[in-house]
């Protein structure tokens, strides 16, 4: 049975780098973030469903950033779809470590259940807003409840920092 790690945190810090890592070493990283938007595409008629129920044209689908209730709607039609391509990934896998990489996985009830352990990726905000300037559009819908989180590797540092506390984070993990 595999272990699924569940790597979060707010925009900027690193996650993407830490999963990229992992992945590189010959973990499977499941990205949320590129899944969704591939089953954009491969489901027959949904980003046509978005588009009526959200009353918007696809080109304006960033709207769900300032919009809580058109984002809760989104998420309400979107994650049935996306955890089901979760759970037949997982299945598809033969390894002892597997990662889901969401920023938002954690504060969804919807995804209880399909991970076991929770790595957070944290930074300073100014060293998060050099890295990506969606920062500040997207900060302040991010929570991170730390009562839930396994683990904290704080990246503020260079790439090879991130990658030796990534490796003692295995250690723990595996």
């Amino acid at each position: 049975m595999s272990k699924t790690v569940l790597v979060t945190g707010p925009i900027g810090s690193g996650k993407s780098e830490l999963c990229r890592y992992l992945a590189s070493k010959g973990y499977p990283v499941y990205d949320c973030d590129s899944r969704t938007k591939m089953l954009y595409s491969l489901v027959p008629g949904l980003k046509c469903h978005i588009e009526e129920a959200l009353g918007i044209t696809w080109d304006e689908i960033g709207i769900i950033f300032h919009d809580e209730a058109k984002r809760l709607l989104l998420e309400s039609i979107v994650y049935p779809y996306v955890l089901a391509d979760l759970r037949a990934w997982k299945e598809e896998q033969d390894s002892e470590l597997l990662v889901l990489e969401s920023a938002i996985a954690m504060d969804k009830s919807q995804f209880d259940g399909s991970y076991d352990e929770v790595v957070l990726v944290t930074a300073d905000y100014s060293l998060r807003a050099v890295r990506n300037p969606k920062v500040a559009d997207r900060d302040s819908i991010q929570k991170f409840d730390m009562s839930r989180v396994d683990h904290v590797i704080v990246n503020d540092s260079t790439l090879e920092d991130l990658y030796s506390k990534t490796d003692n984070l295995l250690c723990r993990l595996i």
